[in-house]
């Protein structure tokens, strides 16, 4: 579609191009293999029609659009395949890919190349040339004659060398027919014409199918894993299902059907929804539910808290650390809702990491919600006006998509 690069292949291994096509990015997308593979064929395979590839016009001055894409495919590919290097898992992936895409155009193009016997090619090259019959007449009346007496008259008829068996009795009529005024283009054709032959039917259209199919499997790859996975484990469970249905549909249209673009578009858009959902946090749960933990007193007080999807209120509005003492504890939230009610009279150093969301501290308006990527907040409160004074509680507050908000118990 770009450079024709796929096409070419495709014509050479006499494969679907869609499969060089649908490989190829996915290539790009776990390495960069793909773009350096493109660009570097884009450059130095020329045209059908030209006989220069790009390169040798870059060397001679000629730069034009075709070469700089080319050229910038290559620089693209080469620096995603650099971030990739210490990814041992996707480089693999990569080659793997790579290694079976290969093998297969070398066994598509072997397949319809069988070898040749060199006896039998020894037999053809020797044997004289095929003698051929005289070429038939395409219509009437014939150019072949019987010689010509010398008074200009014709012996026997019209006297047509061959042609139809009644070639003769014809050629008499039609000059019959022309002393009466009727003109030989009215007369019928002499040869039945033939039946025409029945068109090819083509290949059968499997986008279809293809596209129920993956929706099939990725349901059921989704529903085995939604109550005791992650939900970013889960939804990669059932595209990955999804995306294996559409890459053997694409693969298998080259041999017994055919798919449209739409395939291809949802194999693409499958592909990149899977890339999305591996970069969930793998703390996010599948199920949404309340907790609220409320230690009664300072040996009540747990080490970490921790929910998947939610929301969680962590209460220590009820315990009294008494002066001079530290109370440490974290709490996590994966996605939703972290609440905090410290106490009116303890100083509490916050440390709070949000990935995606906004932070909320006593003070700050409900209704300016501010959501930020990578947000960070280092504070320490100080105890309310009047409350007496108390120890310290050292809170590290963790929500990877959502809200924190931490607020001071009522009086």
């Amino acid at each position: 579609m770009l450079a024709g690069v796929c096409s070419g292949l495709g014509r050479q291994c006499d494969m679907d191009p869609v499969i060089f096509r649908i490989t190829l990015a996915v290539l790009s997308a776990t390495g960069g293999i793909g773009l350096i593979f493109y660009g570097f064929v884009w450059l130095l395979v020329p045209f059908e029609d030209d006989e220069e590839n790009e390169v040798r016009k870059l060397l001679t001055g000629r730069v034009d659009g075709q070469a700089l894409a080319a050229v910038l495919f290559a620089l693209v590919g080469c620096g995603v395949f650099l971030t990739m290097l210490r990814n041992g898992g996707v480089l693999a992936f990569a080659v793997v890919l790579s290694l079976l895409l290969a093998g297969a155009g070398y066994w598509s193009r072997r397949r319809g190349a069988p070898d040749p016997d060199p006896l039998a090619a020894q037999a053809v090259a020797d044997a004289p040339p095929e003698a051929k019959a005289p070429p038939a007449p395409a219509a009437y009346p014939s150019w072949w004659r019987d010689p010509i007496v010398k008074d200009g008259t014709h012996v026997g008829g019209t006297g047509y060398l061959w042609g139809p068996r009644d070639s003769r009795d014809r050629d008499i009529s039609a000059a019959v027919d022309i002393s009466l005024g009727t003109p030989w283009t009215a007369q019928p054709s002499p040869r039945t014409p033939r039946p025409a032959a029945p068109r090819p039917r083509g290949p059968r259209w499997i986008g279809g199918w293809i596209f129920l199919l993956a929706l099939v499997a990725g349901g059921i790859g989704t529903g085995t894993t939604w109550h005791d996975h992650a939900l970013g484990t889960s939804l990669q469970t059932g595209l990955a299902c999804a995306l294996l249905v559409f890459g053997l549909g694409i693969a298998l249209s080259a041999f017994l059907g055919r798919t449209g673009a739409g395939s291809v578009f949802l194999a693409v858009v499958t592909a990149a929804l899977l890339a999305a959902s591996a970069a969930l946090p793998k703390d996010i749960s599948t199920h949404w539910t309340r907790t609220t933990w409320q230690p009664a007193a300072v040996a009540d007080v747990g080490t970490s808290y921790h929910l998947g999807s939610g929301v969680g209120t962590l209460d220590l509005s009820r315990l009294r650390v008494p002066e001079g003492q530290t109370v440490t504890t974290e709490a996590e939230v994966g996605a939703g809702q972290l609440k905090v009610v410290v106490p009116k009279d303890a100083t509490v150093r916050l440390s709070i990491d949000v990935g995606v969301g906004d932070i909320q501290l006593p003070g700050d308006e409900k209704r300016d919600v501010d959501v930020e990527p990578g947000k960070h907040k280092d504070v320490t409160l100080a105890p309310a006006r009047g409350a007496g004074k108390g120890g310290t509680i050292d809170l590290d507050l963790r929500v990877d998509v959502g809200q924190a908000e931490v607020a001071r118990a009522a009086s």
